[in-house]
């Protein structure tokens, strides 16, 4: 039976994502820094454990990307806080600390497939099961969470090591607010820049605009965005909808009137306050949280 107590032993653990040593790795980018849990300047990745309520796991699992436009991590209002709610829920949470403006495009992609890789790998260890792994991710974090389920498969997303043998592919994304395309006019240039740098070649912004890497080999997805986002336009979530619909993949999209970018879990948004509720709802119609 998967979520056994396997994940509580280690709960709320930090869990190096390479232990072997980081790829690409650059001693000159300076220390990391951590301002009132906004991180930027990771040079070691790490994913922290935070396990299910002790009552009720259910053997699924989470990792969470925080956003930041590829230049800091907010880690406590789009990280720890949705794995604190989701560990109420059950789940088994893993926050993901991922390289960003510093090393560029394809650092945080190999991140977030070795976090994938990784906790597949671990399943059993951490009372989970391996084909309930999903991606969740808010603004650039929401790209690079789509990022997993459509480049997957991408030879850049490797990096030689053993693991590269372990899916990377999620079973489900939930994304909040996200970047999607690097193509004006609804691209998010703060993050165009600091993924792909200011002169990025045309195949590659094309790569990177993840509504035309969409497939039927991309996980059923949960999208939330709301219409005030002046920082990241709900064209994003609209294109990579119609492109999940084309290739018929399984989606559901909640577009609410109120709610600035960044949102989280704040209250007094109107009906945008009530996301955590609707995507309860989506995962516990897909099955993922009956536990098994």
């Amino acid at each position: 039976m998967f979520g056994c107590a396997a994940a509580l032993a280690h709960a709320n653990s930090v869990i190096p994502l390479w232990p072997e040593g980081v790829p690409g790795a650059r001693a000159n980018i300076g220390a990391e820094q951590d301002k009132d849990g906004r991180i930027s300047s990771v040079s070691e990745p790490t994913l922290t454990l935070i396990g299910p309520a002790v009552d009720r796991p259910n053997g699924t699992a989470v990792i969470i990307c925080p956003g930041g436009g590829y230049v800091r991590l907010s880690a406590d209002r789009e990280g720890t806080q949705y794995a604190n709610w989701l560990s109420g829920l059950g789940v088994t949470a893993f926050v993901l600390k991922y390289r960003m403006q510093e090393f560029g495009h394809p650092a945080p992609l190999q991140d977030v497939l070795r976090a994938v890789r990784l906790v597949r790998s671990r399943a059993k260890e951490y009372g989970i099961d391996p084909a309930r792994i999903g991606v969740m991710g808010s603004s650039a974090g929401g790209h690079l969470a789509a990022s997993a389920g459509t480049l997957f498969d991408l030879p850049a997303g490797r990096t030689g090591a053993a693991l590269d043998s372990i899916s990377g592919r999620p079973d489900f994304l939930m994304l909040m607010y996200p970047v999607i395309t690097m193509e004006p006019p609804a691209a998010h240039m703060g993050s165009r820049n600091a993924l792909l740098g200011k002169s990025p070649s045309p195949e590659l912004v094309a790569q990177m605009s993840l509504e035309k890497q969409v497939t039927a080999s991309t996980p059923p997805t949960l999208l939330v965005h709301t219409q005030e986002d002046q920082s990241v336009p709900v064209e994003n979530s609209i294109l990579f909808y119609r492109a999940l619909t084309r290739a018929r993949v399984p989606a559901e999209m909640y577009l609410f009137e109120h709610g600035s970018h960044g949102m989280g879990m704040k209250d007094g948004l109107g009906t945008a306050s009530d996301w955590p509720r609707r995507a309860e709802e989506w995962l516990r119609a897909r099955g993922l949280l009956t536990r098994r």
